[in-house]
């Protein structure tokens, strides 16, 4: 407690410089989630995915970040062993930030796709096991996330391989492409607005209207998002029945407009997948950082929840975007060009399908990773066109650092932990 008391600035501002660190590494990392399949489809340059990615990922973290945060992310473990020993907490949660942080700036340079909710998560069962005992984690919901590494990708990746076959059905394959883009696009675009208004209203838009966000019940957010997937489709129809398009064309004009709509349709898709991401993910960085800040200032309590100080939401912003300027081209090209060729409809299709994922892993209490499960969307896209189409060394090497998340993150920690420790202590 004396700790706590004595250096407790130094210790805010150490937690500060490592939370940005940490929020640097979701920036470089994790923002190829909503990008990636952009640029590989070259419906992007990198430098306009970055700045869009810029834009929507700072505006989610900033304005939907939220005012209070979870102190322990995905309440993995128990904070009573740390009551009469705050300062151990403390050190713990700085550990957490520079193991995770660690691990994501190595990932992003190979760049490996891997899950920032994992990173932080292992980080979190590293220095609880070294300072509390195996007994202070929650082993069952470890059991989840593990299980996450299978559940999500597959089922974003049949979900990508299901709305992928069904525009090869009913547009790629059909006499007059041109003629049935324009009937189906507007359908694709009405489930699109449905899709992405329910992730933008669940996860991007809860903590900017709080009050409206909790008076709305789940038959609401449904019903807003149906009007709003009508309306969508309703605008599509009209832009894409002015379309001047030549009806004589040959099939490989043909093909390259009809790609031309989707790209529109996939970058729309972007800006709100990155909006929620932001909105989201930011959480990783900051919540640590937050729980730091609240038990120093509250004199050693550890509460479920910690306010946000004013100036940690814009830390977490700003470090998620120079992540994402710095780094972030390099698993934007994993993601877009590393596993399967894409173009603007597949891009699209796995968008949607990642989307859709979200959707559903929130409604059910499933824990999720963004990026695996847009890798598993990329999957799917790429097996619609066979087992050849996947290049299988980029694949293994995405799994293995899935796998391995959990593991070197919480070694990573123990590591920082016990250096600290031996330090402050």
């Amino acid at each position: 407690m004396d700790i706590l008391q004595s250096y407790g600035l130094i210790l805010i501002l150490f937690a500060a410089v490592v939370g940005f660190f940490m929020a640097w590494g979701i920036g470089a990392n994790d923002v190829a989630n909503a990008m990636g399949t952009s640029v590989g489809s070259k419906a992007l340059t990198i430098k306009q995915a970055i700045i869009i990615a810029m834009i929507f990922e700072f505006a989610g973290a900033y304005l939907a970040g939220g005012e209070v945060t979870s102190t322990i992310r995905k309440g993995i473990i128990d904070s009573t062993p740390y009551i009469h020993a705050p300062e151990l907490f403390v050190i713990g949660m700085i550990s957490a930030l520079i193991a995770a942080g660690v691990w994501l700036a190595l990932a992003s340079y190979m760049g490996w796709p891997v899950s920032t909710t994992h990173s932080i998560v292992g980080a979190i069962i590293g220095f609880a096991v070294v300072s509390a005992g195996a007994e202070a984690v929650h082993w069952d919901k470890v059991g989840g996330i593990v299980g996450s590494w299978i559940i999500t990708p597959l089922l974003s990746g049949i979900l990508a391989y299901i709305i992928f076959m069904s525009a090869q059905r009913f547009i790629f394959d059909t006499d007059n492409p041109i003629k049935n883009a324009k009937r189906y696009v507007p359908v694709y675009m009405g489930i699109a607005g449905f899709v992405l208004s329910l992730v933008t209203i669940k996860k991007g838009l809860k903590h900017v209207f709080s009050d409206f966000a909790v008076s709305i019940s789940g038959a609401e957010a449904y019903l807003y998002s149906f009007i709003i997937a009508v309306i969508v489709a309703l605008i599509g129809r009209l832009f894409i029945a002015r379309l001047k398009i030549d009806p004589e064309a040959d099939k490989e004009m043909q093909f390259n407009n009809v790609e031309k709509i989707f790209a529109i349709l996939m970058i729309v898709t972007a800006c709100c997948m990155a909006f929620a991401h932001g909105s989201n993910d930011v959480a990783n960085a900051i919540g640590p950082l937050a729980a730091v800040v609240s038990v120093v200032h509250s004199g050693g309590e550890i509460g479920s929840k910690a306010a946000l100080a004013w100036w940690i939401l814009p830390l977490g912003a700003f470090g998620i975007v120079a992540g994402l300027a710095i780094f972030g081209h390099r698993v934007m090209a994993t993601i877009g060009k590393g596993i399967t060729h894409l173009t603007p409809s597949r891009g699209f299709a796995a968008e949607l399908a990642a989307a859709s994922t979200v959707v559903i892993a929130s409604g059910t209490g499933l824990p999720i990773s963004t990026t695996q499960t847009l890798v598993g969307a990329v999957l799917g896209v790429g097996l619609a066109r066979g087992i050849a189409a996947l290049n299988l060394g980029v694949v293994r090497n995405i799994v293995i650092s899935w796998v391995v998340t959990l593991p070197v993150g919480a070694g990573l920690a123990i590591l920082a932990y016990m250096l600290l420790t031996s330090i402050m202590l």
